[in-house]
């Protein structure tokens, strides 16, 4: 299973993450566009880290939210929605032409990422961004049990998809994350490496409810924020296996 990271979302002064310390452990790495986080030169250091690592990159636009980190649902409108989207992923996307590499996929962030995993509106103005980009993209969403359904909607639009699942996120029945506010919502170290070691041995993880829920998912999203984060990636890199060559680095 490969692992994907958040990264490049420094700005400015302002330092987000340890991406220098994250990169020679993961095989993807969503890349910041500047909506949420991210500046041209943090781009660019990124990308450069992506390449000395042999790491696949992947776009990791967002709502307008640079204040809100993206954290914030915004009330766009589809075509203003599509406009933002190609807009981050076009920049990207040069920026790493520039740097040698070829961008691979996009993964929406925060609350985009959740409106579009809740909104099947929402989730097919990201679809049309996608399929109306000068050259094929894959779009990476969270695996639950509609991914039938994400699947069928995707192909109408000629997009492949890319479904992953999340180490330390508590899941419901139906395969969403658990709200950040309920009790038990993160799980602590070692609860997360055994959802980890139950994803890559058995394709499942078990509920807040205690039910084993199937999940189809190729990619695991790890988060090194910080130094205790860092430690978890490596200890999930050994219990996921060596790093595979990967497309686009």
């Amino acid at each position: 299973m490969l692992l994907n990271c958040d990264l490049g979302e420094s700005y400015g002064p302002w330092r987000m993450g340890m991406d220098a310390h994250v990169m020679p452990h993961i095989d993807l790495a969503n890349i910041a566009c500047g909506f949420h986080g991210g500046d041209p030169l943090t781009l660019a250091e990124t990308l450069a880290l992506a390449r000395e690592h042999g790491v696949s990159v992947g776009a990791h636009p967002a709502y307008p939210d640079l204040v809100g980190f993206g954290r914030r649902s915004m009330n766009l409108s589809r075509e203003e929605l599509i406009a933002t989207l190609r807009y981050q992923v076009a920049a990207l996307d040069g920026m790493a032409a520039c740097a040698g590499l070829a961008l691979d996929y996009v993964k929406p962030h925060g609350a985009l990422y959740n409106d579009m995993m809740r909104d099947a509106v929402i989730r097919d103005a990201v679809l049309t961004a996608l399929a109306g980009f000068h050259r094929p993209l894959r779009l990476m969403l969270l695996a639950t049990a509609a991914a039938d359904t994400h699947r069928e909607e995707a192909a109408r639009h000629g997009v492949e998809l890319l479904f992953e699942a999340f180490a330390d996120r508590c899941y419901d029945d139906e395969g969403h994350l658990l709200s950040r506010r309920e009790p038990g919502a993160v799980h602590g170290r070692e609860r997360m490496l055994e959802q980890v070691e139950s994803l890559v041995g058995d394709r499942a993880v078990t509920t807040a409810s205690g039910r084993r829920l199937p999940l189809e998912a190729e990619t695991l999203c790890v988060h090194g924020d910080n130094e205790e984060g860092v430690r978890a990636i490596r200890e999930i890199r050994e219990r996921v296996g060596e790093r595979a060559p990967t497309a686009g680095a």
